[in-house]
């Protein structure tokens, strides 16, 4: 679980209800008439923007945005190397043990296919294929999730204008002007709440998720081709390097 998303998110909402306590009681702020304006306004205008399945996979997307710890580029290069320095020495065919021990499906498809005897070109082609893929997908997610955020604030503000017109329409009985406020000021606070606590921070996990997911995938990818090519490990490690910021690069060979 990546504890950043859930620390902020919990010391978001936490800080919020104690000094809602500290002012007041926390029921005066719960009202279910504005709950359900902002959260299903919210969730249907989604369904227009985005396709159903798209928006029933939600669920996947949060589990990315709160569950993906990402893998360290290091742990990664140093393995990718053991692996083409083993290559160079016994033969691709020396990997098939260790490639069926691997967890990550994506390096564990390249390095079969090496294994398999298929073309470097078609292996490249392959894996670039899949991480385009991968990188569509978290980019409907965090397009669903910011699209969420830009409509909850809207929602609340239209729930605001609903109690308004309520108060404004019933004026001669003033034991309904309160619950009509209520709906108004209250719509307005979940929707800003979501938006900003909530939804626009999750797309901004999930696209830093998803950058370092093509990151590693990548260097997966060129480390595959490498290895099937049978090429200089220190070239390899070259290579990896490239594709990593100056302050992470790795320094495998002395």
């Amino acid at each position: 679980m990546d504890l950043a998303t859930v620390i902020g998110v919990v010391a978001a909402f936490g800080l919020v209800l104690f000094g809602i306590m500290i002012g007041g009681t926390l029921t005066s702020f719960l009202n279910a008439p504005g709950a359900l304006i902002v959260i299903g306004g919210t969730l249907g205008a989604t369904l227009v923007s985005h396709p159903m399945s798209q928006v029933l996979n939600l669920g996947k997307v949060l589990k990315n945005a709160l569950f993906n710890e990402g893998v360290e580029p290091k742990q990664t290069i140093d393995l990718l190397l053991e692996f083409a320095q083993t290559v160079r020495k016994e033969g691709v065919l020396a990997l098939e043990d260790r490639v069926e021990a691997l967890e990550d499906p994506f390096m564990k498809k390249g390095l079969q296919m090496a294994i398999d005897g298929q073309e470097p070109e078609v292996v490249e082609a392959v894996l670039q294929n899949e991480v385009t893929k991968m990188e569509d997908r978290h980019d409907t997610g965090a397009s669903i999730l910011d699209t969420m955020g830009t409509l909850s604030p809207a929602f609340g503000m239209i729930g605001t204008l609903i109690g308004l017109v309520q108060m404004l329409g019933s004026l001669e009985d003033p034991s309904t002007i309160g619950p009509a406020m209520a709906v108004a000021l209250l719509t307005t606070l979940y929707g800003t709440m979501m938006a900003n606590m909530v939804w626009t921070p999750l797309a901004a996990k999930l696209e830093r998720n998803s950058n370092q997911e093509s990151t590693i995938n990548n260097i997966y990818l060129v480390g595959t081709v490498s290895i099937g090519r049978q090429e200089n490990p220190r070239r390899l490690e070259m290579l990896l390097n490239s594709l990593l910021s100056p302050q992470k690069r790795v320094q495998y060979f002395d």
